[in-house]
């Protein structure tokens, strides 16, 4: 308990009997629920979950008779947290890479009431380059850059970050069972925070590697899938936000950009098919191309600063 408030922490838990022990041996003692779900781990998780619950009355197994993904993971773990009325809520990996000494600057920032949500950003060292392997960092750069654009919080980095705190009334507001269940759930929990414009602030953090962790992620798989989530979150956000909750004209924006883009890219593809067949193309023809990509380019550009600037309160 911090300031009168109670504090929970999620783990979410899938293969991790190894650092699992660890992990829950480090959590700090001002936390007064501790919620280890197991994901239909193989190996012994279950196990020793419950052998810690059993020396130590905070921690609380919550099992799911199927695997269903980190996500939904958290969610069930964001869901008890609710029941039982927790006024912040943290969610740390099993894995041992996420630093307990921090976890009072995420949760106290949120237990003043300063923002709703606050979560970790590892780029904020000079050293996230040396420490992180360098596909997953730029992996990461990738998905930051998306997501911002997806979610609106321009001033939020390091999307995969899943080391967190939220605040019971933002919580209690989110439609949990929207939220993407497996590992772009951080990425679209941004979204669905955005359109209930929570305060959201990045916290500094350690990166943590190479202790003993195993990743079965693979980014050739993990990327595109996560990109074409955010694209179909992105488009729900300013339905939601923009149109249905309050209207803004950066769509109008948005949506002549995109229309003017892809009608110069595909007039674009089609000339220079058209040349490699010998056909001769006009000027006027290539100029109109280019303008459609300029005009659609910064019309785009336009409406990213309106999002901008209509979100650079939430921080």
């Amino acid at each position: 308990m911090i300031d009168g408030k109670r504090i929970a922490v999620v783990v979410p838990a899938y293969n991790e009997a190894v650092l699992l022990p660890e992990t829950l041996a480090g959590i700090p003692g001002f936390v007064d629920r501790v919620y280890v779900v197991d994901d239909a781990s193989t190996d012994a998780t279950a196990e020793r979950a419950r052998a810690a619950a059993a020396s130590d009355a905070r921690v609380v197994l919550v099992s799911h008779d199927r695997n269903r993904g980190v996500g939904a993971a958290i969610v069930s773990g964001y869901r008890r947290a609710i029941e039982e009325r927790v006024d912040v809520t943290c969610v740390m990996a099993a894995d041992n890479q996420m630093d307990p000494a921090e976890l009072p600057a995420l949760v106290e920032p949120v237990v003043a009431g300063e923002v709703d949500y606050a979560k970790a950003n590892r780029l904020f060292s000079g050293q996230a380059w040396e420490l992180i392997p360098h596909s997953r960092y730029l992996g990461n750069a990738v998905l930051s850059l998306l997501t911002k654009i997806a979610s609106g919080y321009w001033h939020v980095a390091d999307s995969q970050a899943g080391y967190t705190a939220i605040a019971l009334p933002v919580l209690e507001s989110l439609d949990l069972g929207r939220v993407y269940p497996r590992y772009g759930f951080p990425n679209d929990m941004l979204v669905h925070l955005n359109v209930w414009n929570a305060r959201v602030r990045d916290m500094p953090s350690r990166p943590i590697y190479n202790v003993g962790e195993t990743s079965g992620i693979r980014l050739h798989h993990v990327v595109p899938r996560i990109s074409w989530l955010l694209t179909r979150a992105f488009f729900w956000r300013m339905k939601e936000k923009y149109v249905i909750r309050d209207f803004h004209p950066l769509v109008f924006f948005y949506g002549l950009g995109m229309l003017l883009f892809f009608a110069g890219l595909g007039l674009g593809i089609s000339e220079i098919v058209l040349r490699a067949l010998g056909n001769v193309i006009p000027t006027a023809t290539s100029v109109l191309i280019a303008l459609l990509l300029i005009f659609g380019v910064q019309f785009s550009l336009f409406a990213m600063w309106f999002d901008m600037e209509s979100n650079k309160e939430l921080r």
